[in-house]
C-alpha cells in the first residue's frame, strides 16, 4: 500500500479470516436471501391471481391480461431501480450503516403490505399489489450497493471476492426458500380444501380460500428481514467509509480494533494529509474530467454487462412457468385446480433451484479468488449463449415427447453458469473497483443499469413470446448473452488487490519492498 495508507485499511487487508467475517456474510446475506425471495415468488402466484381474479373472457385458466402481467411481473423492479440510485447515493452521502437499516425496514413493511389488499374488485387487488411491491423493490434496490460495499469494505483482499460472492449467493436460498414455501403452503390448502379440476368443474376448481395461499406466499418474505434488523444495527460503519469518506480516523481505528480484537494506531496526524488531498482536487466527483478518465470505461463495463445479463437472466426466471408449460413438463392448467397448479410450478421451480442456481452460486464462491472475476464472467456470458442456442436451434425436437428432460437439463445449464458467472461477478466487481466515496454510488448505478436490463426482460419476454414465438425469443436472449461477453473486456481484473489498489486511492510512490513490509509488519501485530 502507499504512503498514505491508514494502519487501520492494512489490517483489513491483511487479516486472516475470522468470525466477524462470517457474522458479516450472514447479516448481509439474509437482506439478499429476502430480496430473492420476494423478487422471484410472485412468479409462482401469477396464474393463481389469474383464477381468482381473471376468470371471464378468457380460455386458458390462470391468464392474466398481457398488461397486467407485465406490471405485476415488472413493478417491483422499477422500484429497486430507483432505490439502487437513490440508497447507492445515499449510502455515500450519509454513511452504509445508517442507511442499512432504512432499506430492511422498508422491506419489512412492503412484504407484509404486499399480501393485503383494498376491497375484493381486481382492479383495487391488483394496484394494490403493484404499489407496495413497487416499495419492497425501492427498498430491495437499496440493499444492493449497500450490501455490496458494506461486505467489500470489511473483507480482506484475499479472501474478498468470496466473501462478497456468498452474501449474493444467498440470493439462490431465497429462490429455493419461495419455492419450498409454496409447495408446503399449497399442500396444506389443498389437503384441506380439495376441488376438482378446471375442465371438471372450472367455478369449483379455484376455491375461496385460494385467495389466501398467494397473500401468505408473498408476506412470509418479510420474517428473515425482521431477524436481521437488530443486527444490522449493531454493526459498525466500516473503517474505509469512516477514514476515508469522514475523514474520522480515530473511529475507525476504535471500530476496527474491537471488530479485530487487536490494537491498532488511530494515526490522527493523518487526517490533515487526507484533507490536503482533497483540497488539492485529487478527490474529484462521478461528474468530472478525472472520473471518466480514470473510471469511465468501468462504470460502463459494469453497467453494460449487468444490463445484458439480467435480461437474459430474468426473462428465465419470471417466466420458467410458461416455458415448462411450453414443452410440456408442467400439465395443462385446465387439467389441474387452482392450488395444484401452484404446487406444479413451484414444485418445477424448486428443482431448477436446487439443481443448478444454488450449485453455480456456491462454485463462484470457492473459485472467484482463483480464477478471477473476468475469467468467470467471460465463461459464464460463453456458456449462457452456447446452451441458449443449444436450445432454439433444435427446439421443435425439445417440444416433443420424451424430450422435455433434455430440455430441462440444458435450460439449467444456463441457469448454473448464469449464476457460476456473470450473475454473481456483476455484483462482486463494482463494489472493489471504485473509490469509497463513490462506491455505492457507482454499485447503485450499475445495479440499476441491470435492473433496467430486468425491466426489459420482465416486460419484453411476455410481449415477445406472443409475437415471434419462445424459439426465436430464446435466440435473440442467446444473442443478448454474447455482447456481454464482449462488454466483459472493459472490466479490469480486481483479484488479489486492495480496494485502494484498485480505486487509484493507494500512493504511487512506495517501492513494493515497503508495501510488502508494511503488511507483514501488520500481520505480526494482527497475529497477537
Amino acid at each position: 500500500m502507499g504512503g498514505q495508507s491508514l494502519h487501520v485499511l492494512n489490517a483489513l487487508d491483511v487479516a486472516k479470516t475470522q468470525w466477524y467475517h462470517f457474522t458479516a456474510i450472514v447479516i448481509a446475506g439474509m437482506g439478499f436471501f429476502t430480496d430473492s425471495y420476494d423478487l422471484f415468488c410472485i412468479s409462482l402466484v401469477t396464474k393463481l391471481l389469474g383464477r381468482l381474479y381473471y376468470t371471464e373472457g378468457y380460455d386458458k385458466p390462470g391468464s392474466l391480461p398481457a398488461n397486467v402481467s407485465a406490471a405485476i411481473n415488472g413493478v417491483a423492479f422499477c422500484g429497486s431501480l430507483a432505490g439502487q440510485l437513490f440508497f447507492g447515493w445515499l449510502g455515500d452521502k450519509m454513511g452504509r450503516k445508517r442507511v442499512y437499516g432504512m432499506t430492511l425496514m422498508l422491506m419489512v413493511i412492503s412484504s407484509i403490505a404486499s399480501g393485503l389488499s383494498f376491497g375484493k374488485d381486481p382492479k383495487a387487488v391488483m394496484a394494490t399489489l403493484c404499489f407496495f411491491r413497487f416499495w419492497l423493490g425501492f427498498g430491495i434496490g437499496g440493499d444492493y450497493p449497500l450490501s455490496a460495499t458494506i461486505m467489500a469494505e470489511y473483507a480482506n483482499k484475499k479472501t474478498r471476492g468470496a466473501f462478497i460472492a456468498a452474501v449474493f449467493a444467498m440470493q439462490g436460498f431465497g429462490i429455493l426458500a419461495g419455492g419450498v414455501v409454496a409447495i408446503v403452503v399449497s399442500a396444506i390448502f389443498s389437503a384441506l380444501y380439495p376441488s376438482p379440476t378446471f375442465q371438471v368443474n372450472p367455478i369449483l376448481s379455484t376455491v375461496p380460500q385460494a385467495d389466501y395461499v398467494w397473500r401468505m406466499i408473498l408476506m412470509f418474505g418479510a420474517i428473515p428481514a425482521v431477524i436481521t434488523y437488530y443486527w444490522r444495527m449493531k454493526m459498525p460503519e466500516t473503517a474505509r467509509y469512516t477514514a476515508l469518506v469522514a475523514k474520522n480516523t480515530k473511529q475507525a481505528a476504535a471500530d476496527m480494533s474491537k471488530v479485530l480484537q487487536v490494537e491498532i494506531e488511530a494515526e490522527a496526524e493523518k487526517v490533515e494529509e487526507l484533507e490536503g488531498r482533497r483540497e488539492r482536487g485529487n478527490e474529484f466527483g462521478l461528474f468530472t474530467k478525472q472520473f471518466l478518465l480514470r473510471h469511465g470505461l468501468h462504470l460502463v463495463g459494469t453497467a453494460s454487462t449487468w444490463f445484458l445479463l439480467d435480461i437474459a437472466y430474468y426473462s428465465q426466471n419470471l417466466f420458467q412457468k410458461d416455458i415448462f408449460s411450453a414443452i410440456g413438463w408442467i400439465p395443462a392448467a385446465k387439467t389441474m385446480n387452482a392450488i395444484e397448479e401452484v404446487y406444479r410450478i413451484a414444485r418445477a421451480q424448486t428443482l431448477i433451484a436446487l439443481c443448478s442456481i444454488v450449485p453455480g452460486y456456491w462454485f463462484t464462491v470457492a473459485l472467484i479468488d482463483r480464477m478471477g472475476r473476468f475469467t468467470i464472467q467471460l465463461m459464464g456470458f460463453f456458456f449462457m449463449t452456447v446452451f441458449m442456442l443449444a436450445l432454439a436451434i433444435p427446439y421443435h425436437h425439445w417440444t416433443m415427447s420424451g424430450n422435455q428432460i433434455g430440455f430441462v437439463v440444458i435450460y439449467s445449464l444456463t441457469f448454473f453458469f448464469a449464476n457460476f458467472g456473470p450473475n454473481a461477478t456483476t455484483f462482486v466487481v463494482p463494489a472493489e473497483i471504485f473509490p469509497a466515496r463513490l462506491r455505492s454510488t457507482c454499485h447503485g448505478i450499475s445495479a440499476a443499469a441491470g435492473k433496467a436490463g430486468a425491466m426489459v426482460g420482465a416486460f419484453g419476454f411476455l410481449y415477445a413470446q406472443n409475437a415471434i414465438g419462445l424459439r426465436n425469443t430464446l435466440i435473440i436472449l442467446s444473442a443478448i448473452n454474447f455482447f456481454g461477453f464482449l462488454f466483459t473486456f472493459l472490466i479490469p481484473e480486481s483479484k488479489g488487490k486492495s480496494l485502494e489498489e484498485m480505486s487509484g486511492e493507494a500512493e504511487q510512490n512506495d517501492t513494493p519492498a515497503t508495501a510488502s513490509a508494511m503488511e507483514a509488519g501488520l500481520e505480526v501485530r494482527t497475529s497477537v
